[in-house]
């Protein structure tokens, strides 16, 4: 296991965004079961969880996940536990780094994180790109080791706090939603150039404008707006690019291969940027 030196790595705000479930949870033996859940930290501040709490041990989870930042060579990983939606609110079991990822598009390299739990509550956490073959892994001894009142605690502030959460993570989701439709409309429109209807084009210019500062903000139900509006004219841009295509003998428009697309095909935005400062990303 490599040691994490900070200045070589992204900040966890700007590390990692969650993709596509790549693995199934397998009980084997009906043993013990984890006390809390345990799960990674993702762009935004989300607390990302790939084993649930009370899921019964050994058990084995993996998950897809993917660079938020185009060119991105390194993510870190912060391994938690708890039952909060954001990460800030759980605790934090360890920190690994993987670098090394070949730089490409945001949303194109595959990191596949697992959590392998044995019989002894032992949490194995290996991060690989599934690209270069590059993994880093740590194992964590103590997640096991609470106290009743500790778990009892844990799930009794989740209770507590699940509305002000769930209103957080809408939060995130929003902006995150955003973000994404903003790149990928930036780089359509960049990659097709004049092959673009002018009408359309003049819409989507104005739509995305519209959401850039949406974004700029806070309100998250303007920010939901701007975001299915330039949704919305995004898709007359496909439709009448695949028609042009069509018309032609063409293969027609994908506008995810066009942008970089998404790990799996599947957007997971609960890993992108939220409303946070910088201090809080770091």
């Amino acid at each position: 296991f490599k040691g994490i030196n900070p200045d070589e790595c992204v900040a966890i705000g700007a590390a990692i965004q969650g993709g596509v479930l790549a693995g199934d949870v397998k009980g084997v033996l009906l043993l013990d079961v984890t006390p809390l859940s345990l799960g990674i930290e993702t762009l935004g501040g989300v607390c990302t969880r790939l084993i649930e709490r009370n899921t019964t041990i050994p058990t084995k989870k993996s998950q897809i996940f993917s660079t938020a930042a185009d060119n991105q060579t390194a993510v870190e990983i912060n391994v938690l536990q708890g039952e909060r939606e954001m990460a800030q609110y759980n605790k934090s079991l360890g920190r690994f780094n993987l670098d090394g990822i070949a730089p490409a598009r945001r949303g194109t390299p595959q990191i596949e994180v697992t959590f392998d739990i044995d019989a002894n509550g032992i949490v194995n956490v290996s991060a690989k790109d599934l690209g270069t073959g590059k993994e880093q892994h740590i194992t964590i001894t103590s997640s096991t080791n609470m106290s009743k009142e500790d778990i009892d605690k844990a799930v009794k502030d989740a209770e507590m706090y699940a509305a002000e959460d769930a209103k957080r993570k809408e939060e995130v989701d929003a902006r995150n939603e955003g973000d994404q439709i903003v790149y990928q409309t930036e780089k359509t429109l960049e990659e097709m150039g004049d092959k673009v209807d002018p009408s359309i084009k003049s819409e989507i210019e104005a739509k995305l404008q519209a959401l850039k500062t949406a974004l700029t903000g806070t309100d998250t139900a303007a920010i939901k707006n701007a975001t299915k509006e330039l949704t919305d004219v995004f898709g007359k841009m496909y439709e009448a690019a695949q028609a042009a295509q069509a018309a032609q003998g063409g293969a027609g428009f994908d506008p995810n291969a066009q942008a970089g697309g998404n790990a799996g095909g599947q957007d997971y935005y609960d890993a992108d940027y939220t409303v946070v400062d910088d201090d809080d990303k770091k």
